[in-house]
């Protein structure tokens, strides 16, 4: 599996959520063609799928620590219940 680079590096999140904005910009346009909208649809499908897999990466990294009678306990964070804690809103579809 190759990994997409810009000058020598890995592209980043913020830089693969920019490209799809690109992308997306330009299909709703209506300036291109229908194959190069299908080759920018595939595009951004792949864009779509590595952020998928950074966020996912990124989720099982984030842990929040617990108190279980006198240990600190390790598990995974609920996005959703820290969300309602801080008075934030439950994300679209979750």
């Amino acid at each position: 599996m190759s990994k997409d680079t810009t000058a020598g590096r890995a592209v980043t999140f913020e830089e693969s959520v920019a490209q799809l904005e690109g992308i997306v910009a330009a299909i709703e346009s209506g300036q291109i063609g229908l194959e190069e909208s299908l080759a920018k649809y595939e595009q951004g499908m792949e864009l779509v799928k590595r952020c998928r897999g950074i966020l996912d990466r990124a989720e099982k990294r984030i842990e929040q620590l617990t108190q279980q009678g006198d240990n600190l306990q390790a598990e995974p964070l609920d996005a959703v219940r820290l969300l309602e804690q801080t008075g934030g809103t439950k994300p679209a579809g979750g």
